[in-house]
């Protein structure tokens, strides 16, 4: 049974250093993404920030493609790495109780 408890615990630590890969991930990409807005018959590109509750629009003329790409390829790259967060949590939470468990403490 030690040896079972040492993988768990050494998945546990995986598990932990993915976390921290994710969040530090998360926090180097540009924050909002880049709205498009039609007033007129003219284009007019916006930043979308969330602060608090409320969404925030900033005015950023007109950008180039490579910028406009660089938010499409951010915006796509928050939410995989968000998932990937969310399931890092929740294997950490199932081995945290796995570990935990009087059984498994029982028997070894």
């Amino acid at each position: 049974m030690k040896i079972i408890k040492g993988v768990l615990e050494e998945e546990l630590q995986n598990s932990i250093r993915m976390k921290r890969q994710y969040e530090k991930a998360l926090i180097r990409l540009p924050k909002g993404s880049i709205v498009e807005k039609e007033i007129k018959g003219h284009r007019y590109y916006y930043l979308a920030i969330r602060e608090s509750d409320k969404v925030k629009f900033i005015y950023k003329g007109k950008i180039s493609e490579e910028e406009k790409e660089k938010y499409r390829e951010a915006k796509k790259l928050r939410a995989k790495y968000r998932k990937l967060l969310s399931q890092a949590n929740k294997q950490i939470a199932f081995l945290n109780k796995a570990l935990n468990d009087k059984a498994i403490r029982s028997l070894s």
